[in-house]
């Protein structure tokens, strides 16, 4: 079991920061724009909160959506969405038996560590197209290195992680967990 709690709250705080000027700036993802980038943070937070719950239903049949951009409210409820996603996967209960996610069944602790991946590495995101600091604790990253490293051991997985970008072994950790994903640590759009 690990707590989500800092990583939801460093990506929430970067939303807080995002000026509505900025939604149409480039990502390190290259179908999203930052407001689908955001959007796609507000429903991911709401499948994964589901899927700890193994509340089985739309919110964890199907993809979430891109939408054109994040909903009216979204600098109060995607914040809020956070912190329901990280206080869903603090019940011991949340990490055992079978989940789902986007229509895709899996056992409940790998979920969990997705859930924290896609906080975390489109925290970054957020940060690096909106030109924002981004601290995550190094217990946070320790806990996602392994799990990125083991995507990245395997063949690239469509729309989830690109090949992994080479950086040296003393790199810091946020930059080592990007690049596992197939990011490049020096993005800038």
């Amino acid at each position: 079991m690990i707590d989500m709690t800092k990583a939801c709250d460093a990506t929430s705080q970067l939303l807080g920061q995002v000026s509505d000027d900025q939604l149409g700036a480039a990502t390190p993802c290259p179908d999203m724009d930052l407001s689908a980038l955001i959007a796609h943070i507000g429903g991911l937070a709401l499948a994964f909160e589901a899927a700890a719950r193994k509340n089985f239903g739309p919110l964890t049949d199907t993809p979430p959506e891109m939408g054109d951009g994040p909903e009216d409210g979204w600098r109060t409820a995607y914040p809020a969405r956070l912190a329901g996603l990280a206080q869903a996967w603090q019940d011991p209960a949340a990490w055992d038996g079978m989940s789902r996610a986007g229509g895709i069944d899996f056992p409940a602790d790998l979920g969990g560590m997705i859930a924290l991946t896609e906080v975390v590495v489109h925290g970054w995101d957020v940060a690096v197209a909106a030109g924002l600091r981004y601290d995550v604790d190094d217990d946070v990253l320790t806990a996602v290195l392994p799990h990125v490293s083991a995507f990245a051991a395997e063949d690239p997985v469509e729309g989830l992680f690109a090949a992994p970008v080479p950086v040296p072994d003393d790199a810091p950790l946020l930059h080592r967990v990007v690049a596992l994903t197939g990011r490049d640590p020096a993005w800038a759009g």
